[in-house]
């Protein structure tokens, strides 16, 4: 089975080591409490609007690249999960095709 995509904290790993930083310190900086700093570099938080615009702001990127690597990662695992199930659903196309048919 395919791994999902990164999550949101492997970028911000990467972050804090090209800048010599500890979560600690980065959590200091963003006003926030460690534990949301630290749940996100292991995987166990999403980056939420607030975190966003506030990694956004102290690396001066812009807080829809923090947003758009969760919704990124959140629609892999989604993908991953259910992605064959709902492949097999049905489409508006595929229920026009239907009606068609009958008509």
């Amino acid at each position: 089975m395919a791994r999902a995509g990164s999550h949101p904290g492997e970028h911000l790993a990467l972050q804090l080591e090209a800048h010599h930083l500890s979560p600690t310190e980065l959590a200091r900086q963003m006003q926030v409490p460690t534990n949301r700093i630290t749940a996100i570099l292991h995987g166990r938080r999403a980056v939420t609007g607030d975190t966003a615009l506030r990694l956004g702001h102290f690396f001066g990127t812009n807080p829809r690249y923090w947003l758009n690597l969760q919704s990124q990662y959140e629609l892999s695992c989604a993908i991953e999960k259910s992605g064959s199930s709902v492949e097999r659903l049905p489409t508006v196309a595929s229920r026009a095709e239907v009606r068609n048919a009958t008509s």
